[in-house]
């Protein structure tokens, strides 16, 4: 039976443990797009965050999984940055997890799915069996409370 917990519960991208993530092995991490590595909508990327993810890029490959599927607004994402997006990625299938570790030429036990939502990032990562991270929104002190409380209600279903 799958479980639906991460591996790693922390509150921010920018906790990630990178010297732990190389002593174990990783050489790839996979980021959803929406709340994980920008504001929700947005379409665009902070300095900060374009900063980290090249900053990463010094020690692993790095992608971008996402389930929208917006033509304009992926397009948008990508004039950004030369990060590989995965577009309409159907999360939680890891179908499109999988093929990034073949365009990536590694495994999946070389990879790491990083993302706000365990019901789509996380259950995408365990399906396809790389490990997990779950991070707070990353505009989380400019989401409602609708939006807040729907957070939390999702979170109930990670095991303890």
């Amino acid at each position: 039976m799958l479980r639906l917990k991460p591996d790693y519960n922390i509150e921010s991208i920018y906790d990630i443990d990178i010297e732990h993530l190389i002593e174990y092995g990783i050489k790839a991490i996979f980021f959803d797009l929406d709340s994980t590595v920008m504001k929700s909508k947005s379409g665009k990327f902070s300095f900060r965050t374009i900063q980290f993810l090249n900053d990463l890029r010094r020690n692993f490959k790095i992608a971008i999984i996402t389930n929208n599927s917006r033509t304009e607004y992926i397009e948008l994402v990508r004039s950004q940055t030369d990060i590989p997006v995965y577009a309409g990625a159907k999360k939680p299938n890891p179908e499109t997890l999988l093929k990034a570790c073949d365009d990536l030429n590694i495994t999946v036990n070389d990879a790491v799915m990083v993302g706000d939502r365990p019901l789509s990032d996380i259950l995408a990562g365990k399906k396809a069996g790389t490990m997990t991270i779950l991070v707070d929104s990353i505009s989380k002190d400019e989401e409602s409370s609708i939006v807040r409380f729907a957070r939390f209600l999702e979170r109930l279903a990670i095991e303890k």
